[in-house]
């Protein structure tokens, strides 16, 4: 198996890709993965299973590594990734605009969407969070976000949100006390480091809702579509590869259906809520 290194320069800011090759197939199909974490965390968590289903299915996958929400909102809705891991308000997005399909989801738990704050703090209530300033990873995070933002302005709490671009910096930013609250999801929150998780109490937990599904641009047949789909979920399934498939929140990959698992969402009007860049 050959890795290429490379790095790309795009729009201004460097973008890093990690290309995985098999010995089968020379085209390139590029994998992007919605930033809620550090770059590094990412293509830590990501690169061996990209190279383990590029074993599996005789292709060749590049890992994209965009600096932001906004950057990679924007090359998802001009079509630009073959596959991408999205939040289940970009599968919408990207379905409505690009006709991407969902593939994969995982089935271990649901995605919720949470509020922490430090531990030492007396907050008891989300409705103390009014006029706070409280941190969010993007504008468009879904459970992290969008959603959590939607169910305070039904409580008719007013809070100022701070866009800090990842979950992780929201956390930190708790932790640091530049904001008093910060919205996240469990299954980026499970996987802080001790020193961070154990600093920071849940104060607020959404609904659930089907988790970030792995998505193919149209583009892809059908047979190369339920290739990747059948070897992942077969990659999954063998212990050897339980902490790999957990690093990538997918330990139980299941196939997706959009009008099983995301359909619903097209009727909580997040749209009030979504900012894009240049707006």
């Amino acid at each position: 198996m050959m890795r290429v290194f490379r790095f790309y320069l795009l729009l201004g800011v460097i973008v890093s890709g990690v290309s995985v090759a098999a010995e089968t197939d020379n085209k390139i199909y590029s994998v992007y993965i919605v930033p809620q974490l550090t770059a590094l965390s990412t293509h830590k968590a990501w690169v061996p299973v990209l190279e383990k289903l590029g074993v599996a299915t005789g292709l060749n996958f590049e890992l994209m590594i965009v600096p932001t929400i906004p950057a990679f909102e924007t090359a998802l809705y001009k079509g630009v990734p073959d596959f991408a891991f999205v939040n289940p308000y970009h599968c919408i997005v990207a379905k409505r605009q690009q006709a991407y399909i969902p593939l994969l989801r995982d089935s271990a738990e649901q995605l919720k969407g949470i509020v922490v704050v430090r531990n030492d703090n007396l907050i008891a209530s989300v409705a103390e969070l009014d006029g706070k300033k409280v941190a969010f990873p993007a504008p468009n995070s879904f459970a992290a976000s969008l959603l959590s933002q939607a169910l305070l302005a039904e409580k008719h709490i007013n809070i100022i949100p701070s866009f800090v671009k990842t979950h992780s910096n929201v956390y930190r930013s708790v932790v640091m006390e530049d904001v008093v609250a910060g919205g996240g999801v469990n299954n980026t929150f499970d996987r802080e480091p001790a020193d961070i998780h154990d600093q920071l109490r849940i104060l607020y937990v959404t609904p659930g809702f089907s988790p970030h599904p792995l998505m193919a641009n149209p583009r892809i047949s059908e047979a190369l579509r339920a290739k990747v789909t059948a070897s992942f979920i077969a990659l999954a399934a063998d212990p050897a590869n339980a902490e790999l498939f957990d690093a990538i929140q997918m330990p139980k990959p299941v196939a997706a259906d959009y009008g099983r698992d995301y359909l619903a969402l097209e009727k909580l009007g997040l749209e009030k809520f979504t900012v894009y860049e240049g707006e």
